[in-house]
């Protein structure tokens, strides 16, 4: 345990599911990804929430994603009155990233809430799932669910996505 700096003690390790833990070099990616990795994206993907537009849901959404070459892309949600067009904030960064060419990745925080208010996980939809799936290993691929730089679980593409479809099953 560390004391943090609001006097709260924070467990260094990532909770996974609650009450269990995961300690650093349990997965592959893992020595890229370690805790200040991940508060560091949390803090990114907090810092997005404010360019969400959001005026009819009013649930801000923010992610940051990190790519193999430690560069983060940022994006947030974006509604539109006849819903379908709106677009999520993990979705804004993926599109952003490979836009620019980029498509190997890490790993990618999600936060998100009602007025950006960050009370709960906020997991990813299906259809951004299904963009991960499109670029990421599913096995290696970490999702980070956050509240808060210190309260976050982390999971595989894998697990949110079990028995996903993606470009390997085009090829066997």
């Amino acid at each position: 345990m560390v004391e943090h700096n609001s006097g709260k003690e924070v467990n260094e390790l990532a909770c996974r599911h609650e009450g269990e833990l995961i300690p650093s070099g349990k997965r592959e990616v893992a020595g890229a990804v370690n805790a200040d990795t991940c508060r560091e994206l949390i803090r990114e993907a907090i810092d997005s929430l404010k360019y969400s537009y959001t005026p009819y849901s009013g649930f801000k959404v923010g992610a940051a994603l990190l790519t193999k070459n430690h560069k983060v892309y940022k994006g947030c949600n974006i509604e539109n009155a006849s819903l379908t067009p709106t677009n999520c904030a993990e979705r804004t960064a993926f599109f952003k990233a490979v836009s620019e060419g980029e498509k190997e990745f890490l790993a990618i925080a999600i936060v998100g809430g009602k007025d950006g208010i960050l009370e709960d996980y906020c997991s990813p939809c299906g259809v951004c799932r299904q963009v991960m799936m499109e670029f990421c290993n599913p096995k290696n691929f970490l999702v980070i669910l956050a509240k808060s730089e210190y309260d976050y679980w982390i999971y595989s593409l894998e697990e949110l996505l079990p028995l996903g479809f993606g470009p390997a099953n085009l090829t066997k």
